[in-house]
């Protein structure tokens, strides 16, 4: 079993129980991870290939460690100009141990049993015109985003 994933921008061919250096994602050693965008999912049985991805495949995995990788070392210079630069770079990562191929996610899961969008100033103005719909809350749709946001927290009130 192997599936194909992609994260940081790069594609990782995994199976369970690998560990894994990915560009880093900012998690504490201990703490699990998803990955949702699984291009090619491999079950010993049948193939799967996404169109880029497979729909409600997910590999999960669990924070190693985080670390730098070994330095680069970017060395330029122009010949007979006295010219000498040095550079070093180390690349952050993350190790992650594949734990399982091919399950649904769990984000997945709690969307569906998700009660109706509560109000917050931070939705587009369509979705604030589609919840005072909703509400019966009535508005100008061809004012600002603000004055909507306004109108819908008085009348929330």
């Amino acid at each position: 079993m192997y599936a194909v994933i992609e994260t940081g921008g790069k594609q990782y061919r995994v199976t369970e129980g690998d560990v894994v250096n990915v560009e880093k994602l900012g998690l504490e050693a201990g703490e699990k991870v998803e990955f949702d965008k699984v291009l090619v999912l491999n079950d010993d049985t049948e193939l799967k290939v996404g169109a880029p991805y497979i729909e409600g495949a997910c590999v999960t995995g669990e924070v190693v460690e985080n670390g730098k990788a070994q330095k680069v070392v970017i060395f330029k210079y122009k010949r007979k100009k006295d010219y000498r630069k040095k550079q070093g770079h180390r690349q952050p990562f993350t190790a992650v141990e594949i734990k399982s191929l091919g399950g649904a996610p769990a984000a997945a899961d709690t969307k569906a049993d998700e009660s109706p969008k509560a109000f917050s100033a931070s939705m587009k103005k369509e979705e604030m015109i589609e919840y005072a719909k909703e509400h019966g809350i009535e508005i100008d749709e061809k004012a600002t985003k603000a004055v909507i946001a306004e109108a819908i927290t008085e009348a929330e009130k």
